[in-house]
């Protein structure tokens, strides 16, 4: 009797995953074979997906290949290297429910911060986060290096530093490519070669950037440091041109014509893209409030290559000189964004509102809207908060709509202070340039209730889109803020219950409660230790395709439904909305996907808020370069063992004091208390505690300013008007 052939199997990725994961132990390569029975044919598929998920990191090669096993059954944890200005790093895992890991900088290997990395977990004492040691490195992210150069050391050769502080280490780098031999004080990007020795790699110059202090060549730096895109790819651009100036006719069609409501942008007087435009008018019942949305989403199709590169982008990002837009300007400043007196395209959510600010309904549909007017916060606070008689001759056409929004935007303020809503008074810095670009200013930037007006529309419009799709069922992205650190607001307590604020202690850590201690700060020596530390408390608020509310500003339900042009989460949830209100409408992002996709989005908000801070700390270290030597009075706002750093008041700059420059004493650290002790003379440095330093460096390099504090008659100036404990 013939034997019966055994039907051939289809070798696929996931098919060899599954064998190796079915033995107990690592496979051999001739027992894969032997299992796969794999034609001729079939065996270089076999080692070309085995490479592949090597690369990958999914599977480790044993014995020069002979062999595979998985990497989690090793002690072996795949993950993106992050490092800090100690040399150290940490490997944020693939696997969400795992602890960052730990890797000293003996153990980083020839890795470097972004890559992806292979660590193996070392020996775990209890109690301590887990640590490892890097094996394998299985994406080398940082391809374009950005580096100062210091020194000639032959003709076409020089060494050069890269402009990353968490990169300790230094380039040879061939400029034989450039047009133009660099200078010293000169930044160029390098593509990294051989390592040949242990802190010294060689490299080849792509490009030469310019002056090291230049805003421009800062700005490029970030981006490369941060792996932010500075070009949108061919295809996109050619999308983009593919798509009208203007919406046609037939873009038109279905949608309700608002062209004749009043509607206005209000934005800094820097912006150029315009998300959302507002429309307030008195109905029997209080006001009728509409929030127009651009409704970028009919532009842009799931998977087009527009689309594409903004979920790549995850956000715009916003630097001093330059934006990196997640839309090309084509879309971005043209046919996306609600541009004043011509006609677009917008999703409207469209709320009756009580006198009192209680939304009673919404409805959501697509409409055309014409912007009346594109103004401007300072416009908004001269003419409506000032009643300055000319702003308000010059806004005559839409100052009584104006007027209504103030009133109701007054409300909703109003009725989010009493359900319990976070304002943290902390100043955000506006850098003021020269004609010629140079920093001549960084002070704190105005805030007024012209901007919250907006704010109160955008919030309440938020809300009800996200309860519909709840409400509804479908699938989307809320946008969540987890309950604060019971930890840290213990120790918070603990520490004011020694001071004037004892009595004002919240017994529960509701939102509300919290609401008012900081009121209760208000005004008070105590209220930037109250600001400080209770936002130290606080969790990041992040994507996620689950509701669980958003603690921050007291809401059950919410979402980011407002700014599509600039955030790929709110292009979501523009897509699920007209989903669930158009059963003829593309089909929404699905739920399978939400949840990998809340994690990126997240991800690249966070590169965006980091590359913010960087180009933020480095223009304020350029300011500072020419006057070293000067004295500023400041504000304690951090402590740790080796010192303090102090928040100063006639710049908006933070810098160190360095305990080692501190003699009069040994200190103590006592980190419960946020302050340094005395061991003999009983004197303290606390957070919130005013000081006078002198500015004694600055480093482009490290990224640090240091403070020396001051000293009168042998004894250093630390005023303070905290009651002693």
């Amino acid at each position: 009797m013939a034997r019966k052939r055994k039907k051939k199997q289809h070798i696929t990725a996931g098919k060899i995953l599954e064998i190796v994961r079915n033995h107990q132990s690592p496979v051999r390569l001739k027992d894969m074979f032997k299992e796969l029975r794999p034609g001729s044919e079939d065996r270089e598929r076999i080692h070309s997906i085995l490479n592949s998920l090597t690369a990958e990191g999914k599977l480790i090669s044993l014995s020069g290949g002979k062999a595979f096993g998985l990497p989690e059954r090793m002690s072996l944890v795949r993950g993106r290297l992050e490092m800090i200005s100690s040399g150290a790093g940490f490997v944020l895992t693939d696997d969400q429910r795992r602890k960052d890991i730990f890797v000293a900088p003996a153990n980083l290997g020839d890795a470097w911060p972004g890559d992806r990395v292979v660590v193996a977990l070392m020996p775990q004492r209890k109690g301590k986060n887990p640590e490892g040691r890097i094996v394998r490195i299985l994406e080398r992210r940082m391809k374009d290096v950005p580096a100062v150069v210091h020194k000639k050391m032959k003709s076409d050769l020089f060494w050069a530093q890269p402009m990353d502080p968490n990169l300790h280490i230094n380039f040879l780098v061939q400029v034989s490519s450039l047009p133009t031999r660099p200078k010293p004080g000169e930044v160029v990007v390098l593509t990294p070669e051989e390592r040949l020795d242990s802190d010294l790699w060689q490299g080849q110059a792509t490009r030469l950037l310019g002056a090291e202090t230049e805003i421009t060549v800062q700005e490029t730096v970030v981006k490369l440091n941060h792996h932010i895109p500075s070009e949108f790819p061919p295809e996109a651009l050619e999308q983009a041109q593919s798509l009208p100036r203007d919406p046609t006719a037939e873009d038109r069609a279905g949608r309700k014509d608002l062209t004749g409501r009043p509607f206005v942008t209000i934005d800094g007087a820097e912006a150029k893209d315009f998300d959302d435009a507002i429309c307030v008018q008195r109905t029997d019942q209080g006001y009728q409030l509409l929030v127009a949305i651009a409704d970028v989403s009919h532009y842009v199709p799931i998977g087009s290559p527009l689309d594409r590169e903004a979920r790549t982008r995850g956000n715009s990002c916003y630097f001093p000189q330059s934006v990196e837009p997640m839309f090309p300007p084509a879309l971005s400043n043209g046919l996306c964004s609600l541009n004043p007196q011509v006609p677009r395209l917008a999703m409207v959510v469209d709320m009756t509102m009580s006198l009192k600010g209680k939304r009673l309904r919404a409805e959501y549909y697509p409409a055309v809207i014409r912007s009346q007017s594109r103004l401007t916060y300072s416009q908004v606070k001269a003419a409506v908060l000032d009643e300055d008689p000319r702003s308000r001759e010059e806004m005559q056409d839409v100052l009584p709509m104006l007027e209504k929004a103030h009133a109701l935007a007054r409300q909703l303020h109003d009725r989010r202070r009493e359900r319990g809503s976070l304002d943290f008074d902390l100043p955000e810095p506006e850098l003021l340039f020269t004609l010629q670009g140079e920093t001549r200013d960084i002070r704190p930037r105005a805030r007024h209730f012209g901007h919250q007006i907006i704010e109160e529309f955008m919030i309440t419009a938020n809300e009800a889109v996200a309860e519909y799709l709840q409400e509804q069922g479908r699938p989307s992205v809320f946008r969540i803020h987890p309950d604060p650190d019971p930890d840290k607001l213990l120790n918070l307590f603990k520490l004011l219950r020694s001071t004037d604020l004892a009595e004002h202690l919240p017994t529960d850590t509701d939102i509300k409660s919290l609401q008012a201690l900081l009121t209760a700060a208000e005004g008070s020596d105590l209220e930037f230790l109250v600001n400080r530390l209770m936002l130290r408390t606080m969790m990041q608020a992040s994507y996620s395709p689950d509701n669980m509310g958003h603690f921050g500003l007291g809401s059950s339900c919410y979402t980011h439904f407002t700014s599509p042009i600039r955030r790929y989460a709110d292009l979501i949830v523009h897509r699920c909305l007209r989903s669930a209100l158009d059963p003829d409408a593309p089909p929404g992002h699905g739920r399978k996907g939400l949840r990998k996709l809340s994690l990126h989005i997240s991800r690249t908000e966070r590169t965006a808020m980091d590359a913010e801070r960087e180009i933020l700390k480095r223009m304020t270290i350029c300011f500072l370069q020419d006057r070293i030597g000067e004295e500023y009075s400041g504000l304690i706002n951090g402590v740790s063992e080796f010192g303090f750093w102090v928040e100063l008041t006639e710049v908006m700059a933070e810098g160190l004091v360095r305990l080692s420059t501190v003699t009069d004493d040994y200190y103590l650290y006592v980190p419960k208390e946020h302050k340094l002790v005395g061991q003999h003379t009983g004197r303290t440095f606390t957070l919130g505690q005013k000081v006078r330093v002198r500015l004694v460096n600055v480093s482009l390099k490290r990224l640090q300013i240091d403070f020396e504090l001051m000293e009168t008659g042998g004894q250093a100036v630390a005023q303070t008007d905290r009651k002693p404990n």
